[in-house]
């Protein structure tokens, strides 16, 4: 058996992982400079909340048609709002947990993301695939 029949018998699609790596690499990278340049005039929440809404524009376009291929409808937009208000919530607590335990606001970004994005990658596709086939 070769490692892609591993990954099709464990129902574990490579691609589609790899395409969330990419669109989530692009709109972490655009919500983290808008956060970062938005911190030389306003506070460490309110730059983040504006980076995470631009990137989170980004991210559902990119998510929709790249990573899982599908077409926007109602559903899935929901889902997606829904798995990216309770992800928001967890990067600000976890945002400022780092600030408040004295790590500087532009490492805390950029650990937050690292610990949060695992998790919505999780919830998004539980959003996109749940009760479709697998490949």
């Amino acid at each position: 058996m070769n490692l892609q029949q591993y990954f099709q018998k464990k129902g574990i699609n490579v691609g589609r992982i790899l395409r969330f790596g990419i669109t989530g690499g692009l709109s972490t990278l655009l919500h983290y400079a808008v956060y970062y340049v938005m911190l030389t005039w306003v506070g460490a929440t309110l730059a983040y909340t504006v980076g995470y809404g631009v990137g989170f524009c980004f991210n559902y376009v990119m998510t929709t048609f790249f990573t899982f291929r599908e077409q926007p409808t109602k559903k899935n937009a929901a889902g997606f709002l829904g798995s990216h208000i309770v992800n928001y919530l967890l990067e600000i607590l976890v945002l400022n947990a780092f600030i408040w335990i004295g790590i500087n606001k532009q490492l805390s970004g950029i650990i937050t993301l690292i610990v949060v994005v695992p998790i919505n990658y999780l919830i998004l596709r539980f959003v996109f695939t749940h009760g479709k086939r697998k490949n």
